[in-house]
């Protein structure tokens, strides 16, 4: 950060304060948004604020066309007109799009620009999911996808899957969540540790337990503290984390799955939107 004889302090606060012109502004605006381009959104955001030339250069398409992806015209419909790259851009991070037939739902972490992912039940191997006495396709009006999967009674509860990493961004470590909703406590299910597993196609995965619900019996935290347990989601959903994986440009397929099946409870009550992808939060 630069100091206060460069026209910006930083207080204690955090806010940028400008008492004066910067230096930069002697720069050629084009100079300035070439510059720019190799931070990020959100750092591009904070330095439009320090002064009227900063801004007009940080609201050059040529910035903002570098936080796109490369493939972006592909994601969005022809016949919607933006006014600017930087309003695409906020398109793409506040609006989900469909993509693959509708079995993917694709959008831009806001901050980073990294890309997001959501794979839609309809994507993942469910056992008996083709069995209309075990589990049915139900239209909700909050899911993203047509059809999402609702678990009607089952005993061999397994789930599995797999997508190619070039739709996310290299370089980038992920968080993979399972993302649904839970009926009547899902009897059989919820209450129960569910393993889960997660890791590049061809090597060992790395396991842990979730919850749908959590833990039956509140005394039994020594049992029950290394299970994740779900949490609530801005979308009115709920979502239990997989675990992580970094994307480097060598890897090709990940792969996860979700099983319960030494219980020999019947289990019901689980919808599930799918599995989601997103660039995993900073301690």
């Amino acid at each position: 950060m630069m100091g206060q004889n460069h026209g910006i302090i930083e207080s204690s606060g955090g806010e940028i304060v400008v008492p004066g012109p910067s230096p930069f502004d002697v720069l050629p605006e084009d100079c300035i948004s070439n510059i720019i381009s190799f931070t990020s959104p959100r750092e591009a955001c904070v330095a439009a604020s320090v002064s009227k030339t900063f801004e007009s250069a940080v609201n050059s398409d040529s910035v903002w066309d570098k936080f796109l992806p490369p493939d972006y015209s592909s994601l969005v419909s022809q016949s919607r007109v933006f006014a600017s790259k930087k309003e695409l851009y906020f398109a793409l991070c506040h609006n989900h799009v469909l993509i693959e037939d509708g079995k993917k739902s694709f959008w831009l972490e806001k901050a980073s620009g990294k890309r997001c992912i959501m794979l839609s039940s309809k994507e993942l191997w469910i056992t008996w999911g083709s069995s209309p006495e075990y589990w049915q396709w139900i239209s909700v009006p909050e899911s993203r996808f047509e059809k999402v999967a609702e678990l009607l009674n089952v005993c061999w509860f397994e789930i599995r899957g797999k997508t190619s990493t070039r739709l996310l961004s290299p370089g980038t470590r992920y968080s993979a969540y399972i993302v649904f909703k839970t009926n009547d406590g899902c009897p059989g299910l919820g209450h129960l540790p569910v393993e889960v597993g997660l890791g590049l196609v061809g090597q060992e995965s790395s396991k842990r337990f979730i919850y749908f619900v959590g833990p039956r019996d509140r005394r039994r935290g020594r049992e029950t503290r290394d299970v994740t347990k779900p949490e609530q989601r801005e979308d009115g959903w709920m979502e239990a984390e997989l675990g992580e994986f970094f994307n480097e440009e060598s890897c090709d397929e990940i792969e996860f799955s979700v099983i319960e099946i030494k219980s020999p409870s019947w289990k019901s009550g689980l919808i599930i939107q799918g599995i989601e992808f997103r660039p995993t939060k900073s301690p």
